[in-house]
Order: structure tokens, then sequence, then C-alpha cells
């Protein structure tokens, strides 16, 4: 049985201004089954509380955690144990996407009649009414970290291509609008190194208090400003090349 693999690269930022968030949206299982599946879910009730979910790794395993948190959110018997809008605080949210995620993962590796079972990891961000923004990578087994002042971005999948930029240029202070620049050009460097990452792209912006959405992007093949930015970058780096003597 072929379970499809969503490796992918999904990077999220939490800045003073708010957090900006962008994932691709490529699944394989195999060179020659390669699909598109969005990779960023968005849970609001806007201007009281937001949460948004990104995911990598197995497909299964993603596609069945976020459904069973849409479950439990419409349960008519939800509870702020069980529901990640009733959760009182973005800690104990984390806390239900860990549990959710684990749970999920044991009960496919048991079916898997394989070596090597499912996996995946998710980064959970939002903020609710009163409470500070926050940012968790969650990992297979629910167990998390936190995104910090000293470490303010949270990367799964792919990340080793985009991580670069990100250390030079991201700091708390980093404006909303540079902050997008910045996560652009990290998934640019990982488009052109690694094949199992691919367009279209999903960029979404969370302002610090608003509880809400703020702003969403889809960024297909071809887009003519991704391009432009992409080979404005290209070029600053050429030049910068060229101008370093040894």
């Amino acid at each position: 049985m072929v379970w499809g693999w969503n490796m992918t690269y999904c990077v999220g930022l939490l800045l003073n201004d708010g957090m900006v968030l962008l994932s691709d949206t490529r699944t394989n299982a195999g060179l020659d089954n390669i699909a598109t599946y969005r990779k960023m879910f968005h849970f609001e009730e806007p201007g009281e509380k937001v949460v948004t979910i990104m995911t990598a790794g197995s497909l299964s395993v993603t596609q069945t955690t976020i459904a069973r948190l849409r479950e439990a959110m419409e349960d008519h018997d939800a509870t702020p144990e069980t529901s990640i809008l009733l959760a009182p605080t973005m800690l104990k949210v984390a806390q239900i996407v860990g549990n959710t995620l684990a749970q999920v993962r044991r009960e496919i590796d048991e079916k898997l009649s394989m070596s090597q079972g499912a996996s995946a990891t998710m980064i959970v961000a939002g903020q609710r009414k009163g409470g500070a923004m926050r940012m968790f990578l969650i990992y297979p087994e629910g167990n998390f970290i936190e995104a910090t002042e000293d470490t303010p971005f949270l990367q799964i999948g792919e990340h080793k291509y985009g991580k670069p930029i990100l250390d030079r240029v991201v700091k708390p202070t980093t404006s909303l609008a540079d902050a997008q620049k910045a996560v652009l050009l990290s998934m640019d460097s990982t488009l052109r190194s690694n094949l199992s990452v691919g367009m279209p792209l999903d960029l979404c912006v969370i302002r610090r208090d608003e509880c809400a959405v703020g702003m969403t992007r889809r960024i297909e093949a071809g887009d003519e400003a991704f391009r432009a930015m992409s080979e404005a970058w290209s070029a600053a780096l050429r030049d910068g090349f060229a101008r370093i003597t040894v």
C-alpha cells in the first residue's frame, strides 16, 4: 500500500507585530505520483481567537489529525479539554493538537506492516483575545517546542535550504512586510534545491491582537511578483559573490 508523503516546507515567524506563515502544497507517493494538497489550515472566531496549523509528513496522519480536530470542535459535547477553539490558552491548544497527532500516528502505525511507521510534524500558531501570540512545533510523539525571542521562527519539512536567510535577517523587530519577503525568499531557496517541495504556495499574516487571519495569498506557479522577487534575489547574490575577494 502507498501512503502519500507530505514532504514539504513550512515556516512560521513570530514577531512583535504579528505572525507570518508560509507553506508549499506538494505531496508525493513516488516520483510518478505527485499531487497538490493544502497544508495550511485556519480555525478562528474573528476578534476572539485564531489558530493556524501547518503540516508535514505522512498525508494519512496529517489529514486524519486535522479531521479529528475539526470533529472535536463541532461536537455538541466539546469541552476546553477537547476543542482547540474552546481551549483557554494557546498552550492548551498545542497540547490538544499534540495528543491528537500522537494518537493518530500510533493508530496508523499499527495498521502498517512496514518497518518504518508513519510520521508527521505540525506548526501551531495563534492567539486568544487578551493572551499572547504563541507558536509551537509539534513532534510526532505529541511533545512540542515553542518559538521565542531568541528563536523567532519555526520550520518543518525540508527546512535546511531555507534556514540560512532566516538566521541572518529575522528578529522579533522585523516588520511584517520584511517578514513576508524573508519567508518567500526562504521558500525560493528550497524550491530551487529540493524537488519534493513545490508550488502553489499559501501565505498568511496574522497581526498582533486582531485574533483573526488578516491576509491570505495563494501564489501559483508562474506568479509574476514571485518570479520577479526570485530573479532579483538571484541577481543580488551573484553581485555580492562577485564583490567578495579572498
